[in-house]
């Protein structure tokens, strides 16, 4: 077989293999590349473009939204799910008090580096809608949303630490399993 036969029977597959997927769309799945939706449709109404209204509440109440998975995960528990575990993993009084405090100390601080996150998201959002953005301004404010999401993620890291240290070696298996991570 020569170069070219081989080629031209290799583009005839390529060809017949598209057809027949095409083919099993069905009548109208192809859509038109002018009527077709972006999965962003609709997003041009939010107040910050790349913020929910669900990550935005969750930001105001310095919710985790799993942001402290490599500490939960590895054996290092939350402060709140400690909270809500308290009678099947055998938190002493003092135990429980402490982890409350923490707890609140969390909320109050992730509540904070939310609301600066938010403020750096906002900041980048109007500077693209006022046509001001520049490269030097996308670096600068990208940069500024790097660090307010790094301080936001370590503030939640940073209470399961020390969290973890409150709790014994059982409590911590008995969490674990409790959550079903064992």
């Amino acid at each position: 077989m020569s170069i070219s036969w081989r080629y031209g029977v290799a583009a005839f597959g390529l060809v017949a293999a598209a057809s027949y997927a095409l083919a099993q769309m069905g009548p109208g799945s192809v859509q038109d590349h002018h009527h077709a939706h972006s999965p962003y449709a609709g997003f041009q109404q939010r107040g910050i473009k790349a913020l929910s209204e669900q990550q935005l509440s969750d930001l105001r109440a310095g919710r985790g939204m799993g942001l402290a998975l490599a500490a939960e995960l590895n054996g290092y528990p939350g402060p709140l799910h400690v909270l809500e575990l308290e009678n099947q993993i055998g938190l002493s009084t003092d135990q429980k008090l402490r982890v409350q405090q923490l707890y609140q100390a969390m909320k109050a601080d992730a509540i904070a580096a939310g609301a600066k996150l938010i403020e750096r998201e906002t900041a980048l959002d109007s500077t693209f809608a006022s046509r001001e953005i520049t490269p030097e301004k996308l670096s600068s404010l990208t940069t500024e949303i790097g660090v307010a999401q790094g301080e936001l993620r370590a503030v939640h890291l940073k209470y399961h630490l020390a969290v973890s240290g409150l709790l014994s070696t059982e409590q911590r298996q008995k969490y674990a399993e409790l959550r079903g991570y064992h």
